[in-house]
């Protein structure tokens, strides 16, 4: 499958929401490279087939989310144990190796009810996100790059990804959690994006200091700057 035409299918079906919704993990890696500030290596990204799309935390999403994926032949498949159980839309006719899309909100506060119920999901415009801790740092002064007619488009489409400090900063927040197999993945996704924006590091130091770490916890700061210490030598972007 043309991995770049089903995601041109996916911004489309898409683009009602395309003020709301955020682009992140591998796709967001990859459409760095369009970015008029990247300097893009020799090699070729990682690609993915899983598209992760986000949506703030209480963000009203008018319309109907999963009636615009089927209308655009994506197909909805119900996974995992939780209520709602999270929604993932495939398109191809293999479910286990066709392009997908699933979709993510924040988790803010506690990760449980009082009764016990974990709060792992949410409802929203007919489609259910799983919902992650430090997602929310995505949100904050977000980029956006262009689909021109590289990617065989008519009309060029607008993307919103999160800056590059907020993805790393995110990455490193998350590291200690992810499955071993994530963690190197994500630890690639950090050198290739230092890389593509090296001749801005001191831009992206002054979006850290004025735009990124007033605005997280405390807590979180310590834990960030712990967790680049344990993984590698402090970069010149923290």
């Amino acid at each position: 499958m043309n991995d770049r035409a089903a995601f041109v299918q996916l911004v489309r079906a898409l683009a009602p929401w395309n003020s709301q919704l955020l682009f992140v993990g591998g796709w967001a890696h990859r459409l760095y490279r369009l970015h008029t500030n990247a300097a893009p290596p020799a090699y070729l990204p990682l690609t993915t087939l899983d598209a992760d799309v986000a949506f703030a935390q209480r963000e009203r999403l008018d319309g109907n989310i999963r009636s615009a994926l089927q209308a655009e032949g994506f197909e909805q498949q119900l996974t995992g144990d939780h209520r709602p159980p999270v929604s993932r839309y495939t398109l191809g006719e293999d479910a286990s190796t066709g392009f997908y899309a699933e979709f993510l909100t924040p988790l803010i506060g506690p990760a449980y009810t009082r009764d016990g119920t974990q709060l792992a999901t949410q409802e929203q415009s007919g489609i259910t996100a799983q919902r992650l801790r430090y997602l929310d740092l995505l949100f904050l002064s977000p980029w956006s790059v262009t689909l021109n007619e590289n990617w065989d488009v008519n009309t060029p489409l607008e993307v919103r990804i999160p800056n590059p400090v907020a993805f790393i900063v995110q990455k490193l927040l998350i590291h200690t959690d992810r499955a071993t197999g994530k963690q190197s993945q994500d630890l690639l996704y950090i050198h290739d994006t230092l890389e593509l924006f090296t001749h801005e590091l001191d831009k992206l130091n002054v979006l850290w200091r004025d735009e990124i770490q007033p605005k997280m916890d405390p807590a979180w700061v310590r834990r960030l700057l712990q967790a680049k210490d344990d993984m590698f030598e402090s970069p010149r972007l923290l």
